[in-house]
């Protein structure tokens, strides 16, 4: 979430974006322009490094940089405002100093000491992100690599890992709830809470959770009195959004269940792998679809990182500093053929107009055939979405490199090809210069 815009016709905020699950601050690397230089949609603003990467951040909309107050070489908090892209050149003169705090406690009541988990950005523009389930509860422990919890972009579906061990001190937000990019919606205490904290972003109210190892005697009910009949889970507002995991969703998927039909019997959302028994289960249902066009393919790659020097050498040697059009040649060569890819690093994404060679690549607005998505340097594992529009490359950190992921649907690619491609692909990733001899 690079920009905002503070009203239809003032000024976009220009904030400090979040690039990755645990990442608190970023640092200036550099401006690419400079306060008053004209700014076109696209142009590359400035560049911010975190822990794990250095990205370069573009500019959505047109105007002119004002107000910048923060220069290169400064590390600035996620979420903070560092310039504004203003109508006319002239310094609006009210870029804020600091932003509202993000873990603020509207009910009155402290929140707890605690590692801050924000809300990341896994798409370009994202504004928000939609909490589909949580995999953790107040109090209880938790490990870095562990799920923590799902979230929904207008794109995908991802499971989010914790990022560090410790205790869960709060969650800020419930599942059907959509957080702001860069908000915090949970705190990991290295301690076990006392008193841990659930909150729902709707109401702004904290409540205390009991830790969940902490047993509770039951009260005495007289022996006539039956026992009450369990309240049913209560609702959660979707608004008009179907909330699953990504396992569900891809096993729905294989199998030709539709998970709508649990939203118009009334079961509640975010549905999960066992919520498939009850589908299947329902009276009536449709036909399941099993024909190898509707087929899901997945394909995994794991391969020694050659990339991240290959780029440094590229743009040193050659001049070819744009990280997503290397990428993008790479997969271009990898289908040995021209072809219209999209590549998505974090939070933007641009399309190009690539050829077999490597380097010959220009950004256009020709709709995709193939698209990249670089979560390298991202706390995201698993991926398992399920088939896109178009075929989906999928680049993230693995145990020894670099993992890939290719998924795709069978009416797009024939299993010969699935193959080709990301053999193709891993083979450059690992070895680049290898296959430019």
């Amino acid at each position: 979430m690079p920009l905002r815009e503070t009203s239809a016709s003032g000024p976009h905020e220009v904030i400090m974006p979040a690039l990755g699950m645990a990442q608190d601050t970023g640092l200036i690397v550099a401006w690419h322009k400079s306060p008053g230089d004209a700014v076109a949609e696209g142009d590359v603003l400035f560049e911010v490094e975190t822990d794990k990467a250095t990205m370069e951040v573009e500019a959505p909309a047109a105007g002119f940089l004002t107000d910048v107050t923060a220069q290169a070489g400064t590390d600035v908090p996620v979420g903070n405002v560092i310039a504004l892209i203003s109508q006319t050149a002239k310094a609006a003169g009210n870029a804020p100093d600091d932003p509202p705090a993000e873990t603020k406690d509207d009910g009155g009541d402290s929140l707890p000491d605690g590692k801050e988990v924000i809300m990341p950005a896994l798409g370009m523009a994202q504004d928000t992100g939609l909490i589909v389930a949580w995999h953790k509860s107040p109090g209880e422990a938790v490990r870095a690599s562990d799920i923590l919890f799902e979230v929904e972009t207008d794109k995908s579906t991802m499971e989010v890992e914790a990022g560090q061990d410790g205790y869960i001190a709060a969650l800020l937000a419930e599942a059907g709830e959509e957080a702001p990019v860069g908000g915090v919606i949970a705190l990991i205490s290295a301690e076990r809470p006392d008193a841990p904290i659930q909150r729902s972003l709707a109401r702004g109210a904290a409540q205390s959770a009991p830790a969940k190892d902490i047993a509770r005697p039951a009260a005495a009910k007289p022996a006539a009195t039956p026992a009450p009949k369990p309240a049913a889970p209560s609702p959660i507002a979707t608004n008009g959004r179907l909330l699953a995991s990504p396992k569900a969703r891809r096993l729905a998927l294989q199998e030709g269940l539709d998970l709508n039909r649990l939203v118009a019997a009334g079961h509640p959302q975010p549905y999960h792998v066992r919520d498939l028994d009850t589908l299947r289960a329902l009276p009536d249902a449709a036909p399941r679809t099993t024909q190898a066009g509707t087929a899901a393919r997945r394909l995994t790659a794991q391969v020694a990182d050659g990339f991240s020097g290959f780029a440094d050498w590229a743009s040193e040697t050659a001049g070819l500093s744009d990280v997503s059009a290397l990428l993008a040649g790479l997969a271009a060569a990898s289908l040995g053929r021209g072809t219209v890819v999209d590549v998505e690093r974090f939070a933007h994404s641009r399309t190009y107009a690539t050829h077999a060679q490597l380097g010959q690549t220009a950004p256009t607005d020709a709709a995709p055939q193939l698209r990249l998505r670089d979560l390298r340097g991202a706390h995201v594992r698993g991926v398992q979405i399920g088939p896109e529009e178009v075929p989906v490359l999928t680049l993230s950190d693995g145990d020894t490199g670099i993992a890939i992921t290719l998924e795709c649907s069978a009416d797009q690619l024939s299993p010969g090809d699935a193959l080709r491609l990301i053999s193709n692909f891993a083979g450059r990733v690992e070895h680049p210069l290898r296959h430019l001899l």
